[in-house]
């Protein structure tokens, strides 16, 4: 028989051995994210994509980047005096997956650069924050050099891409700038997602938007649909907040992180730009 100091004894140590076996299962989570943080965030579609949507004369280029990289983007240019779009996409996103953003952009007659980042698509390197400023940039020098005035040139981003996209307004000037389903900082997504770990402590790619658009000065527009599982509205929210004037919020109402272009966005960047409505969007 058991004495009730040797049960006591007993039930501690038997505590003292859950405590150890959760802690370790503790850290042995955050050094998996820790390590695979890079995997997680950047969610890359390889692969050279050649363009073949009806009715559109995209051309294929390379764009190389400072850093030695080889970069693949798709380029239509814009009819006489319109604006050229420099989009900058998502994280698990290519440049086949922009179809129908281009669609509407053909349809408008505006020009666009659609970017894939370094590790994407059939661009060379390996994707790192660092690394997608890099790529950023070198896109809207490519428009300069082409012959594009700063006024000509939108920067737009879409999730990941608006990470790239704020800080590349601080660094060039623009038209304007649109941020479409945006967050404060990948951090920030993270700590929601894993509220139990240090997130901000432990990730090297912070994106950190929020710190970044107080040195933006040019239009903003953010869309962020309310129904957005990805990044959460409150963020893009926030993040308006922070912008300087002029801006413009669109409350996108029942849409998804990546049903904006699906729901009519874009007759709202046509609004923001001084440009025609499409009245027949077309719906994918």
């Amino acid at each position: 028989m058991l004495t009730k100091q040797a049960i006591l004894k007993l039930a501690r140590n038997l505590l003292l051995v859950v405590a150890g076996l959760m802690a370790v299962a503790y850290l042995g989570v955050i050094g998996y994210l820790y390590i695979n943080q890079r995997h997680m965030l950047y969610m890359q579609v390889q692969g050279h994509e050649t363009p073949d949507i009806k009715g559109l004369k995209i051309e294929d280029i390379s764009l190389k980047t400072a850093d030695g990289e080889a970069l693949q983007a798709w380029y239509e240019p814009p009819k006489p005096g319109m604006p050229v779009i420099l989009f900058l996409h998502g994280n698990a996103a290519s440049l086949e997956k922009g179809k129908w953003r281009y669609i509407r952009m053909h349809k408008e007659g505006v020009g666009y650069l659609a970017l894939a980042y370094r590790g994407y698509s059939g661009s060379t390197g390996t994707p790192t924050e660092k690394g997608l400023l890099t790529d950023g940039l070198t896109a809207y020098d490519w428009l300069r050099a082409t012959g594009f005035k700063d006024s000509d040139i939108v920067i737009h981003g879409h999730s990941l891409g608006t990470g790239v996209a704020t800080w590349l307004a601080t660094q060039r000037p623009a038209r304007a700038l649109i941020l479409e389903a945006p967050f404060t900082a990948t951090s920030d997504v993270g700590a929601e997602r894993y509220p139990y770990i240090p997130v901000s402590f432990l990730m090297t790619d912070k994106f950190l938007s929020r710190e970044r658009i107080k040195d933006v000065h040019m239009p903003v527009l953010i869309a962020h649909g309310d129904k957005d599982r990805v990044v959460p509205f409150a963020q893009g929210e926030r993040l308006f907040a922070l912008a300087n004037e002029p801006k413009v919020f669109i409350h996108m109402h029942g849409s998804e992180h990546n049903t904006l272009t699906r729901d009519g966005v874009y007759n709202a960047y046509w609004r923001f730009l001084g440009l025609p409505e499409d009245p027949a969007d077309p719906v994918p």
